[in-house]
């Protein structure tokens, strides 16, 4: 675990407060105050927002992560969850969405490791409300950090003895997209900038293709807050993907993840600057032969399902897709359910 400052901490471990969440009613939040930036932008928190809990739950709780320029607001998801019978849990990360607070740089950390601090917390918090053990969900770059995370815990103790019963990946982005020089000369250049001038946006262009086809306001069918999920998305950071990439440099070398974990793609990348209909039915934002490549890496039991027709987060796809991949999910989780302990 990485050792923040110890300001703040006395509001770690207290039983967890719940105010009623911007998603409406059967939604409540929980703010973890984490003390001191260690990045400098004042005192920081993260944000466990919960589906309100059926007292009949038995299976595994559940802790959702969330991507960059990204947060949670999907109802669907946590509601799918519910019914199975899960307790449904999701954090905002620090600066992220409910967690952002003024002045601070949207979703900039320099060190994907400092992240513990609120999973950690987080996982506190759900253990003792649900006495169960937790599955996690994340997506894309959520993936990675919980990724990273779970193979902290793994040499730390266990991650199985920590709570965790298995990892859900959407998407996650486990390697830089684009021509093989900008994982190589570019990914130096990224960590002499990063080092030195970490908060420089990267001049990188922008698309506003994913958010068009996810948003109601443009093409799409999901409405959730383009303050906290900019149709264009939030500047990329020089330390902050300095730190992504050494974060995927890590996972590269071979995680030990220490349980089962599903990994859900689409099963086609297409790039697009401006909105077109192929954005609807393929990964517009990640590579998912990088994703495929990569998934070994996890160093457990992982089932990999591409998704015919998925978006990048694959749960956020038309219907069709969107249906298959719940039913992969279910699948899954019936199987994990099952598995002798």
């Amino acid at each position: 675990m990485t050792n923040e400052s110890a300001a703040g901490t006395s509001a770690l471990g207290r039983a967890a407060e719940w105010q009623p969440d911007v998603l409406g009613d059967e939604y409540e939040f929980h703010t973890l105050e984490l003390g001191p930036d260690p990045d400098g932008e004042g005192d920081i928190v993260a944000t466990l927002v919960r589906h309100l809990p059926d007292a009949t739950a038995t299976a595994d709780a559940v802790l959702y992560v969330h991507g960059f320029t990204d947060y949670f607001f999907q109802r669907h998801l946590a509601e799918h969850f519910t019914a199975r019978g899960h307790r449904f849990y999701a954090l905002d990360l620090r600066k992220c969405g409910r967690s952002l607070q003024p002045g601070q740089t949207p979703h900039f950390i320099s060190d994907l490791a400092l992240y513990d601090r609120e999973l950690d917390e987080a996982l506190r918090v759900i253990t003792a409300e649900a006495s169960t053990k937790v599955l996690v969900v994340a997506h894309s770059t959520g993936g990675l950090v919980t990724s990273l995370w779970l193979d902290r815990l793994q040499r730390a103790g266990g991650s199985a003895a920590a709570g965790i019963s298995g990892l859900v990946l959407n998407s996650p982005w486990f390697d830089l997209q684009g021509p093989a020089y900008v994982r190589t000369v570019g990914t130096q250049v990224i960590n002499t900038v990063g080092r030195f001038r970490a908060k420089s946006a990267l001049p990188l262009g922008k698309s506003s293709a994913y958010g068009d086809s996810l948003h109601q306001s443009m093409s799409g069918e999901w409405d959730y807050d383009l303050d906290w999920k900019p149709r264009y998305g939030f500047p990329v950071r020089a330390g902050w993907l300095r730190a992504i990439r050494l974060g995927q440099a890590r996972l590269h070398r071979g995680l030990d993840i220490g349980v089962p974990a599903l990994l859900l793609r689409s099963k086609l990348t297409e790039f697009a600057r401006e909105y077109g209909p192929t954005v609807d039915v393929a990964d517009a934002v990640l590579d998912v032969a990088q994703i495929q490549r990569w998934a070994g890496c996890l160093g457990d039991r992982t089932n990999i399902v591409p998704i015919d027709g998925a978006r990048h987060d694959v749960f956020l796809s038309a219907e069709v897709p969107r249906t298959e991949a719940f039913r992969e999910l279910d699948n899954w989780l019936d199987w994990l359910a099952g598995r002798p302990a």
